[in-house]
């Protein structure tokens, strides 16, 4: 368990000092502000550790790490989900998984919040099949950590500001090793 801890916070500290996908501030400062505000807001700890760890497939990946904004989509968050699920329940890695989804969501369904995202955010909701259609809204409403994905992504719209001062990366480190899934982590 202790190893899997040791890798995320790793990849924290030293995969995340480029900048995030055309936005102003660098993986690991998105990822802090999205569970600070996360935290803020009294989200459970796997939601905290979810918010922190949304964008993970960014981090697995040098290729992710090297494009400012890229013209394809990675589906980071497959890969997100992929590294995690050995490790975390699904309160962590579904919310991980529908985060991109979410946006699609909300464009879908809130007529204002196209308006709110970020160029980068646009651009990569183009990249991403753009507003959901009514056949894949009533699937993603049918996963039971739809509202958890919601949340975070608002967070995640939200943790794009370059003077945001966060608590460090092993502040939130405890809101992993408090989601970890034991029972996943020992049949490795």
């Amino acid at each position: 368990m202790r190893e899997i801890l040791d890798c995320i916070e790793r990849m924290l500290n030293e995969n995340g000092s480029d900048l995030y996908g055309g936005e102003a501030v660098t993986q690991t400062q998105h990822a802090l502000q999205c569970a600070q505000l996360a935290e803020a807001e009294n989200a459970s700890p796997e939601l905290v550790a979810a918010s922190l760890l949304h964008d993970i497939g960014h981090l697995l990946d040098p290729e992710f790490r090297n494009e400012l904004q890229p013209d394809e989509d990675m589906v980071h968050e497959d890969m997100g989900e992929a590294f995690l699920e050995d490790w975390f329940p699904e309160a962590v890695t579904q919310p991980v998984r529908l985060h991109v989804d979410a946006k699609r969501y909300l464009c879908a369904t809130d007529s204002g919040y196209l308006a709110k995202l970020s160029p980068a955010s646009v651009h990569s909701l183009e990249l991403q099949g753009g507003p959901m259609n009514e056949a894949e809204i009533a699937v993603f409403e049918k996963n039971r950590f739809y509202m958890e994905a919601l949340r975070l992504r608002i967070w995640d719209d939200l943790a794009k500001d370059p003077d945001m001062e966060t608590r460090p990366v092993a502040h939130f480190m405890g809101y992993v090793e408090q989601s970890l899934d034991v029972q996943r982590g020992n049949r490795n």
